[in-house]
């Protein structure tokens, strides 16, 4: 784990800014938090978060698909946002960051970035740490205030992910910047055949937008289409390893069934929107 910026961390306990030492954070308050053997630290105090990060099952799906390939053209859109229209940030928070991938597409592109993943999910942290070793995994909830100083973060990355506005304004540093993906109608149309899909509203990059009130302008907006091919197995993955997996008790891999379908061709659909404070 590399030094931390001075006070960039806060004790989610007293507020305090929290120091490293070796695999410990600190305050100086007497609060510690040790990182687990994977490299992650839980944050998390008392009864943890009321909400379910996302299970093993679905963690496998996930670096499963990610694995392949197929959502390398986004990972990449992601990453050309951040060089466009951020400069030479020095802190990236990706605010639901899953198993890191897109930190990992950044730090490859600007190394001397420190790249602070944040996610509910231990499991998927397992995964961040391994990927982002000189990087930062902190298991929080982010509908709580994040445990970050205020204008401590020069980019914020929110992919498919949930959003605190008040919080995201707080952090983010003057002149800093949000990149935000969420899915577009349509998208991984052709898994049908796998299991149901849940819908996406048609305004639903505008939403992201009107939640921060009028606070930030949006500065870029691309839209991604793109054709999947994917075997059986991989299609299942796609299927599972997001919010639908919740509605789908499935298998991860082929079964039987799959075995027997041919290869689908699914629709990748996406909004990559840049937004900035308003000068």
């Amino acid at each position: 784990m590399p030094a931390l910026p001075r006070q960039l961390l806060l004790c989610p306990v007293c507020g305090q800014p929290l120091d490293h030492t070796g695999r410990t954070l600190a305050c100086e308050r007497g609060h510690r938090f040790d990182a687990a053997r994977q490299g992650y630290f839980n944050l998390l105090t008392g009864k943890g978060s009321p909400f379910d990060g996302d299970s093993a099952e679905m963690v496998d799906a996930r670096e499963s698909f990610l694995g392949s390939g197929h959502y390398e053209p986004l990972r990449e859109a992601v990453v050309d946002a951040v060089l466009r229209h951020a400069g030479a940030p020095a802190v990236v928070l990706d605010a639901g960051a899953g198993t890191g991938y897109y930190l990992q597409g950044l730090v490859a592109r600007l190394p001397e970035v420190l790249p602070l993943a944040i996610d509910v999910s231990k499991v998927a942290l397992r995964r961040a740490a391994r990927r982002l070793p000189g990087g930062i995994s902190l298991v929080w909830d982010l509908w709580r205030p994040l445990p970050l100083a205020d204008g401590s973060v020069d980019v914020l990355l929110n992919v498919f992910a949930p959003r605190n506005p008040e919080e995201f304004l707080r952090v983010l540093a003057p002149g800093g910047c949000i990149v935000a993906v969420t899915p577009r109608p349509g998208h991984l149309s052709g898994l049908e055949a796998v299991g149901p899909l849940l819908s996406v509203p048609a305004q639903k990059a505008d939403d992201v937008l009107a939640a921060f009130g009028g606070r930030l302008v949006e500065t870029a907006r691309e839209e991604l289409d793109y054709a999947m091919v994917l075997p059986p197995g991989l299609a299942r993955s796609a299927l599972v390893m997001g919010p639908a997996a919740r509605h789908t008790p499935a298998p991860v891999g082929a079964t039987a069934e799959d075995r027997s379908l041919a290869p689908l061709e699914v629709a990748a659909r996406f909004t990559v929107q840049v937004l900035s404070a308003r000068a």
